[in-house]
């Protein structure tokens, strides 16, 4: 049985990203109905930030050689680390049960929401392989960030999570999904950037369907 994992990070209820991400979940889920779908939602219930216990974890897993995700319960000694791994644990089985991972990741601030990073943080351990896994992102932006305009150099936001990816996880195929502009709709100054953004989301809305349809079979 093939899984989805699906996160979500936007602040905002009803965001551009998450429009993006009911695409590619509706169109995976039409397109794989005996399929597994997890839905994350890291703005409804937050994951705490890494903390000493998580670092110690790290520092045993590196002492002793240890790579293998099923094994990483070996580096738990300590009633502190017993509590940090209670949070690791759950998020952690989710994504190494997934065969496709979707996130929903709007840029704020030229990057990624603070609720992102602190999931990121949490299932991140030195040299863990989930080669084979499938990553996309769909994500929105303000501005237009696409290569060759003047924002491109400011775009911390997929050039971050691709190194993240390819850094951590070994995974150098994710598939990044945005939509460009958003800020039109509500900036006067922007106001005439609105056919850009609306073409730029549609597009987008169907570049996520037709990836969830793919990614299903």
């Amino acid at each position: 049985m093939t899984t989805l994992l699906h996160v979500d990070s936007s602040a905002r209820r009803d965001s551009f990203s998450r429009r993006l991400g009911q695409a590619f979940a509706g169109a995976w889920r039409d397109a794989a109905p005996d399929g597994r779908y997890i839905h994350r939602d890291l703005a409804a219930a937050p994951v705490r930030p890494i903390g000493q216990a998580w670092t110690e974890i790290c520092d045993n897993l590196l002492r002793d050689g240890i790579t293998e995700i099923g094994r990483y319960p070996e580096a738990v000694r300590t009633p502190a680390q017993e509590a940090a791994w209670a949070v690791v644990a759950p998020l952690l089985d989710e994504v190494v049960t997934a065969d496709v991972v979707l996130i929903g990741a709007p840029m704020y601030n030229f990057s990624i929401p603070a609720a992102l990073k602190a999931w990121l943080d949490q299932i991140t351990f030195p040299r863990m392989s989930l080669r084979g896994k499938r990553f996309v992102v769909v994500g929105a932006r303000g501005g237009s960030y696409a290569p060759g305009t003047p924002r491109a150099p400011f775009d911390h936001h997929e050039r971050y999570l691709r190194d993240f990816f390819s850094g951590h996880f070994g995974v150098d195929d994710p598939v990044f999904v945005n939509a460009e502009l958003v800020n039109s709709t509500v900036d006067p100054h922007l106001r005439h950037l609105r056919d850009r953004h609306e073409e730029s989301a549609a597009n987008a809305l169907r570049a996520a369907a037709d990836l969830g349809k793919e990614l299903a079979l």
